[in-house]
């Protein structure tokens, strides 16, 4: 794994999928395809997104 679960100040809105294309080694622009494809399915993802985006701390704090 790449490092731990931060929101990078490079972010387009909250980080959220940045954050995690970080952690999991992935590139920022495939996590948030794969977010918003996802959309498309019915689920939480919203929901889980606004948690994330609360409880992921920023990096540099």
């Amino acid at each position: 794994m790449a490092g731990s679960l931060v929101r990078p100040p490079n972010r387009m809105i909250a980080g959220v999928c940045a954050g995690l294309a970080m952690r999991f080694d992935m590139s920022p622009g495939v996590v948030r395809l794969l977010f918003v494809l996802s959309l498309l399915l019915p689920g939480p993802q919203i929901l889980v997104y606004l948690v994330l985006w609360i409880i992921m701390p920023s990096e540099g704090r």
